[in-house]
């Protein structure tokens, strides 16, 4: 069912980073972490203004360039990087053809959207441990589980980009800035367990999608853990988070999570936090944003970035032509249900006269379907190409339940008929009519590649599976070297920090 939600929400908010109620500075923490204002954080207003920038980073699109998940489909086997060329968005071509170096690649983008998050995190949560005048004690429980379900997001995702990370939970000083230095991923890892555990205690299991949409919940926080979990083969831990975020499979879970009929409808603008959503990142129209808002854009500008370059033809307005389709990706999904809902053949189209196109950079002919620019669902003020209201799902239910058979499986439980992890598979493949089959692991990771296809988890899938050196060789790929990114230069400038070994 679809529902039409008004317009602002929670995240929205977060999405921006120009909020009235707080000054530039406080806004804008330098990215490796210096302290707020002590004068900061003095009533309730302040300390909700304080979480909304804790929030902020997640909805990042932009940085030094473009941060979306784009540039880790570009890595993958199902897409190449695109785009007008070989120079065009230069941080993902190097990723895509494997490249890297440490001054040339997304890596710096990731680093600073997830350490200014760590950092806004660790202010935040000292300054409501200290007490803020007037905040209920309700509320102070819920702000500190927020910040640290976030501060363990920010934290998973340097750690599985990175590896070898700088790590602190305090407020950092001009003076011990550049003295960090950095641990043990276990160390990190150790600390995201602990930080989520605390959210998990305190959450609300759901909110109103209305007025809180996009906010940290119970759910949220659980599939995390699973997740953090899966990335370190704790394979019985995992499978038991997910098995309380995912219920009985194919029916609908504590938080009401279920897989939604439709499949093609998980995709859909005017769909948002439905019942297959966990982990959503909200997008919006209502900023009639420009380009004088670089970093602050309230749409998904991954929607213009797949779309196809100099189009003219129904449905999709022009795009930038970046993250074509593979044709392995496309033969694969040729005879799949879910092909319509995850491919836009403009090849096809053109062959039969309905459309024209030019031909980007290592074009397939074959573009992203779930985030395409559909002339439908197009912004009518402010720059059209910065203000589609998509949503990204980072985490969703048929996700999870893959996850948690991936994990049933790795613990030692059989896949054959009647087993949770076969139940748990077979529900996914259910909702789009395809007939059952054995749990196997590669039964779940070719489901995966099928079912999440373009929403920018096989780059991980492949390099947490083991599987990148022979489905990224050809492009580039080293084992041992490409499964992380290189330490950004400019971060080992007059520090403590040292370049991961195999890019020294």
């Amino acid at each position: 069912m679809k529902r039409n939600i008004n317009y602002p929400f929670f995240l929205i908010l977060a999405t921006s980073v120009g909020l009235g109620s707080c000054s530039d500075e406080f806004l804008n923490p330098d990215p490796k972490g210096t302290l707020m204002e002590d004068t900061y954080y003095s009533n309730p207003d302040e300390a909700f203004a304080g979480l909304v920038s804790v929030y902020d980073p997640i909805g990042w699109q932009t940085a030094v360039s473009y941060i979306n998940f784009g540039a880790a489909n570009a890595a993958s086997d199902d897409h190449v990087a695109g785009g007008g060329g070989p120079n065009d968005m230069e941080t993902w071509q190097r990723w895509s053809n494997y490249t890297l170096t440490e001054t040339q690649g997304p890596q710096q983008d990731y680093w600073d959207r997830n350490f200014t998050g760590v950092s806004r995190a660790n202010i935040f949560i000292k300054k409501v441990e200290e007490g803020i005048p007037g905040l209920s004690d309700a509320l102070s429980a819920r702000y500190l589980a927020e910040a640290k379900c976030l501060r363990g997001y920010y934290y998973f995702d340097l750690v599985r980009l990175f590896r070898n990370i700088p790590f602190y939970i305090e407020p950092l000083t001009t003076d011990n800035m550049r003295e960090q230095t950095q641990v043990a991923p276990e160390v990190v890892y150790a600390q995201i367990e602990q930080d989520l555990k605390d959210a998990i205690a305190v959450l609300p299991p759901t909110v109103p999608s209305a007025t809180e949409g996009g906010r940290m919940t119970k759910g949220v926080a659980q599939a995390l853990l699973g997740k953090v979990y899966l990335y370190q083969e704790k394979w019985g831990d995992a499978a038991a988070q997910f098995a309380e975020v995912n219920g009985v499979p194919g029916g609908t879970s504590q938080y009401g999570y279920k897989l939604l009929d439709n499949f093609g409808d998980i995709f859909r603008p005017d769909n948002k936090f439905h019942s297959e959503a966990i982990l959503e990142i909200v997008c919006s129209q209502g900023g009639a944003r420009t380009w004088d808002h670089w970093g602050q854009f309230y749409g998904n500008v991954a929607t213009t970035m797949f779309g196809p370059r100099g189009y003219s033809g129904p449905l999709y307005y022009s795009g930038w032509s970046f993250c074509p389709i593979t044709q392995d990706l496309y033969d694969l999904m040729l005879s799949d249900p879910r092909f319509e809902a995850t491919i836009a053949d403009l090849k096809s189209l053109e062959e039969n006269g309905e459309a024209q196109y030019e031909k980007g950079y290592m074009n397939t002919g074959y573009f992203i379907q779930k985030f395409a620019p559909l002339v439908e669902f197009a912004a009518t003020s402010g720059v059209r190409e910065l203000n589609y209201p998509q949503d990204y799902i980072e985490m969703r239910l048929a996700d999870t339940y893959l996850m948690e058979a991936e994990a049933l499986i790795e613990s030692g439980q059989g896949g054959g008929a009647g087993s949770r992890a076969y139940q748990l598979l077979n529900a996914v493949r259910d909702r789009v009519g395809l007939g059952p089959t054995e749990a196997t692991l590669d039964n779940i990771f070719l489901e995966r590649r099928k079912e999440l296809a373009t929403e920018g988890h096989r780059w991980y899938d492949l390099v947490r599976s083991g599987r990148a050196p022979a489905a990224l060789g050809d492009r580039g790929f080293v084992a041992g070297k490409h499964e992380i990114l290189p330490i950004p230069y400019n971060e080992l400038l007059n520090t403590n920090l040292v370049q991961n070994e195999a890019y020294k």
